[in-house]
């Protein structure tokens, strides 16, 4: 999942992924020294790495258990950097509208999470997890009764085979393609396969079946045991066929969750209000205690955290989404033991940031080894929160994902965190690039805006010509995913959307999904690295799988190299005194909105 915290995760989920934070590289009185020993190191990693349990139906069934100290009632402000990108599950594929999702949406699984941070999916608006049949090909799922969106119409399989028909349509192109693509066809071939329902037909009952109102049966050509987890997915939650306004979805969703949109004015604020539909009978994952959240936007991550941290007024029923506590607070925030033991949480997030190579218009990988190897990693994450806020990469994959090597290190950022200056300009002198001008896009936070200045030198000092082009955050997966997008280098944040690495290299990789919209930012199109996804897709063997996906990344790095890691994402936030039942979430790689109260 991309983060795109400070534009939404992620990014990332965002950034999600996708996923991230604030500062310059040596300001803000930031010390690796004092916050090393309390901050997540790549150990912590490790547990997230582990596979998820299946959920049985008792484990899928409400109402979910009660949080310790819970009191109902009054509303939680929430500061959030930049609007939501996207409002329509099918276009969500980043951090900020997954946790948004959290509270409005349900699709047939969901993931239900202890306190030590285990997953275990279990049916959502479905009776369990699935049930499988013909060697994993086939999966049917059944509906819980009584579901209503937020207008009381039921809930029933034809909403469910309306939200994945819908996912063919042109007007989705944000969304993840996992489910498209198993039910029809690799890359963009889906896209041929079926047209959508806005063409007036069905996709054929041996690839989905609704045999009854309370029914949904996938078919698929080879078994698929991750389909639990990926239903999980905001992309996969429902879209009740009576109330579908298809492109205008995106402005005005209908919501099955505990809470619904009251009142939205686009990049200024969100209100959401408890949906007195929604049956909490029905949910064992999800909690209603709020009367509602004021989501108020165009707080970037210093505001977030001076708000929080003074916890005065509003801001002690104040919260965080996505946002980070901004490394120039960072001591004041570590300093202050009261807030570091009961209004702050950490955790170690599964995104890359990775600096993209467009290989449309980068052709020549000695350019691309060359910019790799001087890149300033360890300054660029201390501009996103510093110890806390990340870690030197060496790898495309996180250290949460099954299969990573922290030996492998192809650019030395072990020994060379702040880049290799002199192995750089000896590259960029034999391949006569001195002087050679490439646009760089980033986003128009102040982190990222900090970071562009960081790299943006450092590549000038082996000897190229940085051409800096800004952009709006709130926009920021869907312009530079553009095919033709017209930038050189530009960073994106990708995480694991389930703890394997089938999840990582097929949507950022794969050369056949090459389409605006889609998640191979670099535009790579090589045919090992292609053929190679497309054997180990179908290794039904775990560790087998792992090993030859660990495979493919080195080679991917070594041999084409279409991005360059540069740092592993963590996450430190801090909450208003008021706001109970916050913790860190190994799903969504933030706080779990799912449980959150006022205290008084």
């Amino acid at each position: 999942m991309s983060i795109l915290r400070n534009r939404t995760a992620t990014a990332a989920i965002v950034a999600v992924a996708a996923g991230a934070l604030t500062l310059t590289a040596c300001g803000g009185g930031d010390s690796d020294s004092s916050s090393k020993d309390n901050s997540k190191q790549k150990e912590d990693a490790k547990s997230q790495s582990k596979p998820v349990q299946i959920g049985d139906a008792q484990a899928s069934t409400g109402p979910a258990p009660d949080v310790e100290g819970a009191k109902s009632g009054g509303v939680a402000t929430v500061y959030q950097a930049t609007d939501f990108s996207h409002l329509d599950p099918g276009q969500i594929y980043v951090s900020d509208g997954k946790l948004l999702s959290r509270l409005i949406f349900r699709g047939l699984t969901q993931y239900d999470e202890d306190e030590n941070g285990n997953l275990t999916v279990v049916g959502d608006l479905a009776t369990d997890a699935g049930k499988e049949s013909d060697g994993g090909k086939t999966w049917t799922y059944t509906l819980k009764d009584n579901l209503k969106d937020e207008n009381g119409n039921p809930i029933n399989s034809a909403d469910f085979r309306n939200t994945v028909e819908r996912l063919y349509s042109n007007y989705i192109t944000d969304g993840p393609t996992f489910l498209q693509q198993w039910l029809s066809g690799d890359g963009t071939t889906y896209r041929d396969a079926y047209q959508g329902p806005d063409k007036g037909k069905h996709l054929p009952d041996d690839v989905l079946e609704t045999p009854d109102d309370k029914t949904v049966v996938f078919h698929f050509d080879t078994p698929r045991p991750d389909l639990p987890q990926m239903l999980t997915m905001p992309g996969y939650q429902v879209v009740p066929e009576e109330t579908d306004t298809k492109e205008k979805y995106d402005s005005a969703p209908v919501s099955v969750g505990p809470y619904k949109i009251s009142d939205f004015k686009p990049g200024k604020s969100m209100t959401l209000v408890k949906n007195t539909q929604w049956d909490p009978k029905s949910d064992s994952v999800r909690h209603q205690y709020l009367d509602g959240f004021n989501i108020s936007m165009n707080h970037d991550d210093e505001d977030q955290t001076k708000t929080l941290l003074a916890d005065q007024g509003e801001a002690k029923n104040a919260m965080m989404f996505t946002g980070q506590v901004a490394t120039t607070q960072l001591q004041k925030v570590v300093g202050d033991k009261q807030a570091m033991q009961n209004r702050t949480i950490q955790g170690y997030a599964p995104y890359v940031w990775q600096l993209n190579f467009n290989m449309d218009r980068i052709k020549d990988k000695k350019l691309r080894d060359a910019i790799s190897l001087a890149l300033p990693s360890d300054a660029v994450f201390k501009a996103d929160g510093g110890a806390y806020g990340g870690e030197v990469a060496n790898s495309l994959m996180s250290p949460t994902t099954p299969g990573y090597d922290e030996k492998f290190d192809p650019f030395n950022r072990e020994k060379k965190p702040n880049g290799d200056v002199e192995a750089a300009k000896k590259l960029i002198k034999e391949g006569g690039f001195e002087g050679k001008s490439l646009v760089y896009a980033y986003g128009n936070t102040p982190e990222r805006q900090k970071q562009a200045v960081l790299i943006a030198t450092a590549l000038e000092k082996i000897g190229l010509d940085i051409q800096k082009k800004e952009i709006d955050s709130a926009t920021w997966y869907e312009q530079v995913g553009k095919v033709k997008n017209g930038y050189d280098l530009y960073m994106t944040g990708w995480g694991q959307d389930w703890p394997s690495a089938s999840t990582v290299f097929p949507p950022v990789y794969d050369g056949t999904q090459i389409q605006d919209g889609a998640s191979n930012y670099s535009h790579i199109n090589d045919d090992h690295v292609n053929s190679e996804i497309k054997r180990i897709q179908k290794i039904t063997d775990t560790d087998e799988a792992t090993k030859a996906w660990a495979e493919l990344n080195e080679y991917i790095s070594k041999e084409v190299n279409p991005a360059a890691p540069i740092y592993y994402t963590k996450v430190f936030q801090i909450f208003g005194s008021n706001i109970g039942g916050i913790r860190y979430s190994s799903d969504s790689s933030y706080v779990d909105v799912t449980r959150v109260f006022l205290k008084k």
